[in-house]
């Protein structure tokens, strides 16, 4: 079996894959000043209560936005697994052509999207939007050009910048709104965050089109922990959450 960490600003999110199917995911929140003994426990004791056998994993697989966890995370599968990690870092094959002026700017988890993305719609153009801490926009052509893209505050980091930045605006439940108008603090507040977003989203990616593929819709791809939310607003052809596990798992094959 193998296991594919990618690390983020708020969470871990795990993949356990058994051939090329992934039998279990999990997250845990990625705190930069975690012990490598306490990431190494957790991890083992994750894949144990969900009825698997840690010591039947063979490879792991690691993608990171937050460099000083990959030292203790390292560390945890070295201890723990007895299993020297695959790092999604510059210098490794990915099948891709990055365009960015400075390649080496560009973070593991959007190149792990766009490893999945060329590989599961070969042959087409690409946008894939990416819902987590920093809501991301990679352009990808068909001939697996990464061209570039876009990065916003996501939704729980403007949720929590209004919390902070204002004396009597409360936390709020994310959640997907069937109306603009709110009727309430909280529910104008849940408006806005999920609207704002919805426009984002939808200007963004028109304007990709014309930029980058001279107005041939390209195949968008809505990932991340909240892209489900979004589902009712047409703004994606697929959403597929796991999908930077799933180019991980294909980077390390590449590797191999």
């Amino acid at each position: 079996m193998i296991l594919c960490l990618d690390v983020g600003n708020t969470q871990i999110f795990g993949g356990l894959f058994d051939k090329d199917k992934m039998v279990l995911s999990f997250r845990k929140n990625s705190k930069s000043g975690a012990s490598s003994d306490e990431t190494g426990i957790f991890l083992r004791t994750a894949i144990r209560e969900n009825g698997y056998d840690p010591t039947k994993i063979r490879q792991i697989a690691i993608c990171s936005v937050v460099p000083e966890v990959i030292y203790s995370l390292r560390g945890a599968c070295m201890k723990y697994f007895n299993i020297n990690p695959f790092i999604l870092q510059a210098g490794v094959k990915t099948g891709l052509k990055v365009k960015y002026r400075n390649p080496l700017e560009v973070g593991a988890d959007r190149i792990a999207n766009s490893i999945a993305a060329t590989h599961l719609y070969p042959n087409q153009n690409v946008v894939i939007v990416d819902l987590g801490t920093a809501t991301t926009f990679c352009a990808l052509t068909k001939e697996k050009d990464y061209l570039g893209g876009s990065i916003v505050a996501g939704l729980r980091l403007c949720m929590e910048a209004l919390e902070s930045k204002t004396a009597k605006l409360p936390s709020v439940e994310i959640v997907a709104m069937h109306e603009a108008l709110g009727r309430s603090t909280i529910e104008s507040i849940q408006s806005g965050l999920y609207y704002s977003h919805v426009g984002a989203m939808k200007e963004i990616i028109e304007r990709m089109t014309k930029e980058c593929f001279h107005g041939e819709k390209p195949f968008v791809i809505g990932t991340g922990g909240f892209s489900s939310l979004f589902e009712k607003e047409k703004v994606f052809d697929v959403i597929i959450p796991d999908l930077v596990l799933k180019g991980m798992l294909i980077a390390l094959q590449l590797n191999n």
